[in-house]
């Protein structure tokens, strides 16, 4: 075949340093926008993203010529940046990441998933939530190394 050619769903997953609730809701969907961008400029297209206050769930396509690390660095630093001068001086996402693979038949189910992060977490914490994830996917972890 003389090009080459791939669709590969990953939900993304960080929060900001140490969990803080620094994303308001009056800033939320500018940041979206914002990352969506972020990612259409490395030719990834978004199917669903979510901005909690202290996290954010990204379902999208890893573009064939970056790797997910790549892919999460054009996501965080210029939004982190972003965020100063909308007043939130003191803002960082945590150093790490998680990401899952997600088949093309479960992407309409993970786009709801994302969807219903308000409702999700009126019963559940994203440490809890993330666990879950480690769980589900049959992820090892260390927690003294998962928070910072």
């Amino acid at each position: 075949m003389p090009q080459s050619l791939s669709k590969i769903y990953v939900h993304i997953v960080f929060s900001t340093k140490h969990n803080q609730n620094l994303v308001k809701e009056e800033i939320r969907k500018e940041l979206q926008k914002y990352i969506i961008g972020c990612l259409t400029d490395v030719k990834s297209y978004t199917e669903e993203i979510y901005v909690n206050p202290d996290h954010l769930h990204i379902l999208c396509t890893l573009p064939r010529t970056i790797t997910i690390a790549q892919l999460i660095s054009k996501i965080k630093a210029p939004s982190s940046k972003w965020l100063k001068p909308k007043g939130i001086t003191n803002f960082e996402w945590q150093d790490g990441y998680a990401a899952f693979s997600v088949s093309a038949s479960n992407v309409d189910t993970v786009k709801k998933y994302i969807i219903n992060q308000p409702e999700h977490h009126i019963k559940l914490s994203f440490k809890e939530e993330l666990i879950q994830f480690f769980e589900k996917y049959g992820i090892e972890y260390d927690e003294r190394y998962v928070w910072d």
